[in-house]
């Protein structure tokens, strides 16, 4: 479908204001914490200062009668069932390998005990009396040393299994493993006129949002656990819930209150178990909130990723054999593992055309942070030494890095094997690409960055020097065949109307985008919808916010009920003007006759069917899953200048150019463009966790740097707008791709600067400056 059907579009399409900006530029109560009574009791936690022991004994005794403690959780009086805390579909492609607590802990950050008392210092006094002896076990650091024979066992308990048929080999620390081929690699190599073998490095990262892990619970009149956190999956974090507690689903209910902040770290179910468990036991409200060490000791991260690239390509710029392996270091606990090392190959291997592909993607345990969920998951890593390797074989066969791109990429109505070959723990679905602006993104991103004036580094001499680098990138909206989100939506007496959904806004605009949608299939505005989601008891089902779903799938799921409402309104106001339904229409709240001469409002309709003839409540419901995961696209610019004395890098300017299909919000598209830029161009630059036998030792912000306002350099987003049929009203996924780019475009510009090229991130001066003198040695 035409992109021009945009310039018909009343609601969607144009940036409205956000649903909750009121409420939040007035700092009225909208977060966790904010609906915590005074009187609430306060969790601590003891955690493990060792990576890798086993508990011989622990004493809780003194505890317990310490001044205000009200109870004290440990693994000899809760219930030991295994369970994973990754928010995912259900059965979860993930181990049940974590219990509320173990006799053995697996990384420095691990639970030992928690104590819930009046006060948070009665809470930490109380920890400090906690006695535990320790059986020091050998620690592994590395996926090297987890893979090394007779390397120590890192999950040795015997109640741990996968839900569903994949590999786990936990006495050889091995988490997963996926693999696809298609054609035949090694032909394909043989092929090339050049071939390339390059391995990189990815680092960890953590997501620090402003509001850390908060959740409260307390038990409703009817003795009910009523739990209210900061969650991007409220669904899974009740079924999780429950099955950690052994209680019926019935039991829970979970409550979504505004989020500061999760890129993937509240996609995790960390805290939920612990205040539910103790608002059982106490019958009090009950609260815990990580401190920012906490965040980043305890909290999730991005899995660090090896990536070694192979690849093949002719003369001619024929591209004859790409190959990934990825080996995933997951941490302590295996949550994730699979389905991020999975999206390595599904989301970057289909960007370009070649006809033999390999893939092989292994997941390891070691004693280090758990990984987790962190926007781009496992693409971010994969785009770092794809696209690194692209431009090292356009420089082989000298043609320009866009030229080449631009050749190689997947068009629309093309497909690739691999769609169907990975999938999230089973095959993925066939598809073909239905929409695809990439040379629009590559047009627009070359004028804005002035990509003519790029010149080659040999020529470039000084203490300051410049240059420009680039890579393309795809994601996906939705995972195909397993997730599924639902809405209801029902007319007020006054045309307004209540739209519930179970997506859940995390500080992205989801509400809004949702209003939007509703609005726009209904024929009226977006200030019309009165939005209420995320609340397991009140909404309809939803898997919450990840995989770049929200308003592709859940946004459909709004549409879908918005029709259905719709339907309704049509046949009641067709009534009230004694007209078939064939003839009338709906339009600015309206339903009209054919010629427009005769209307009657949405009020008015909603009032005779409440109230005077044939009444009933007018309510439509939609659910929707996805056939297909359409990518967004992307292209990202930067030209940079690095001081050769000291190796530091200035971006000078960096442009992100986004196909997202039809921008719901173009404003809301914008932002998340270049909050994930920024936040893609800091994890590139500056973050890096720094460990001492196994504890991070640089746990704050004044030691861990995120890029600020005060950091970012000139930013331009481009919305490149395409048409995906099968999304709401032609949009795709928008969030995650935009994180993808940074890594390898500013480590293309590096060597286009100096020929330095680093195969690891992030870009500090030590490693740039590093690499420039290996150059210089070299010529």
């Amino acid at each position: 479908m035409s992109t021009d059907l945009t310039n018909t579009f009343k609601q969607v399409n144009h940036s409205v204001t956000k649903v909750d900006a009121r409420q939040l530029a007035l700092g009225r109560n909208s977060y966790v914490a904010d609906f915590v009574p005074n009187n609430a009791l306060i969790v601590k936690m003891l955690w493990s200062p060792h990576p890798h022991a086993r508990i011989k004994s622990i004493d809780v005794s003194k505890a317990e009668k310490m001044p205000g403690v009200k109870a004290v959780l440990w693994h000899g009086n809760v219930p030991r069932i295994p369970h994973c805390t990754a928010g995912q579909g259900f059965p979860e492609p993930s181990p049940y390998d974590t219990f509320m607590f173990d006799t053995k802990v697996r990384f420095v950050g691990d639970r030992v005990a928690a104590v819930a008392a009046e006060t948070a210092e009665q809470a930490e006094a109380a920890l400090a009396e906690i006695q535990v002896e320790y059986e020091l076990l050998q620690p592994v650091f590395t996926i090297d040393e987890a893979m090394a024979e007779g390397a120590p066992i890192i999950h040795d308990e015997d109640d741990a299994y996968v839900p569903i048929p994949i590999p786990y080999e936990p006495k050889k620390n091995l988490v997963a493993r996926v693999s696809a081929e298609a054609g035949d690699f090694e032909k394909g190599m043989q092929e090339a006129d050049f071939t390339f073998d390059d391995t990189y490095e990815t680092p960890y990262a953590q997501h620090t949002p402003i509001e850390p892990y908060t959740a409260s619970a307390t038990l409703d009149s009817a003795g009910r656990i009523v739990i209210t956190t900061s969650t991007q999956v409220p669904f899974h974090s009740r079924r999780i819930v429950a099955q950690t507690l052994g209680v019926p689903v019935q039991k829970i209910r979970v409550i979504k209150p505004r989020i500061g902040g999760g890129f993937g770290s509240k996609q995790e179910v960390l805290l939920d178990d612990i205040v539910a468990m103790f608002a059982l036991r106490t019958g009090r409200t009950v609260f815990w909130q990580f401190t920012r060490e906490e965040n980043f000791r305890t909290g999730r991260t991005r899995h660090p990723i090896r990536v070694r690239v192979r690849a093949g390509v002719k003369k001619d710029g024929t591209l004859t054999a790409i190959g990934l392996d990825c080996w995933n270091n997951t941490g302590a606990y295996g949550g994730h593992g699979l389905t991020v090392v999975s999206c390595c190959g599904s989301k970057v291997l289909p960007l370009y055309h070649c006809d033999n592909i390999h893939f092989d993607g292994k997941v390891f345990y070691t004693n280090l942070p758990v990984g987790g969920a962190y926007r781009g998951f496992g693409a971010t890593q994969a785009y770092f030494g794809m696209e690194s390797t692209i431009d090292k074989m356009a420089e082989a066969i000298g043609m320009d890095p866009l030229d080449f791109r631009r050749r190689n990429h997947i068009q629309v109505g093309e497909s690739h094997p691999i769609f169907a070959a990975l999938g999230e723990g089973k095959e993925g679905v066939p598809m073909a690409i239905g929409s695809c602006a990439l040379d629009d993104c590559l047009d627009k991103g070359n004028a804005e960055i002035g990509w003519q004036n790029r010149t080659d580094w040999r020529g470039k001499t000084g203490r300051f020097r410049r240059g420009m680098g680039m890579g393309i990138f795809m994601q996906g909206s939705s995972i195909p065949h397993i997730d599924m989100g639902g809405a209801s939506i029902k007319i007020n007496e006054d045309g307004s109307f209540n739209l519930l959904c179970g997506a859940t806004d995390l500080g992205t605009g989801s509400d809004t985008v949702m209003a939007q949608i509703a609005a726009e299939e209904l024929c009226t505005t977006a200030d019309k919808m009165i939005v209420y989601s995320s609340d397991t008891d009140m909404t309809p089902f939803d898997v919450g916010a990840y995989a770049s779903s929200t308003t592709y799938l859940s946004g459909e799921a709004a549409r879908k009920a918005a029709a259905d409402a719709k339907r309704q309104i049509l046949k009641t106001g067709a009534e009230m003007l004694g007209l078939p339904v064939e003839d009338v229409h709906c339009e600015d709240a309206h339903v009209w006759n054919a010629d427009g001469s005769r209307k009657v409002s949405y009020g008015d309709i909603a009032c005779y069917a409440l109230y005077q003839k044939n009444q009933y409540q007018i309510i439509g419901t939609g659910s929707h899953f996805t056939e297909k995961a359409p990518p967004p696209f992307a292209a990202h610019f930067a030209e940079i200048e690095v001081d050769t004395w000291t190796g530091l890098i200035k971006i000078l300017k960096y442009v992100s150019t986004i196909d997202c299909g039809t921008a719901i919000n173009p404003l809301l598209c914008e932002g998340q463009t270049e909050g994930g830029t920024l936040n893609g161009i800091s994890y590139a630059l500056t973050e890096q966790y720094l460990f001492r036998n196994g504890c991070m030792m640089n746990a704050s912000f004044a030691d861990y740097h995120i890029f600020s306002m005060r950091d970012k350099p000139p930013l331009k987003t481009i919305i490149c707008p395409s048409y995906e049929d099968t999304g709401p009203f032609g949009a795709k996924s928008v969030s995650e791709i935009c994180i993808n780019g940074p890594a390898p475009v500013l480590a293309n510009a590096i060597y286009n600067a100096t020929g330095a090229r680093l195969y690891e991130f992030p870009f500090t001066p030590e490693k740039v400056l590093a690499a420039i003198r290996a150059v210089q040695q070299n010529d």
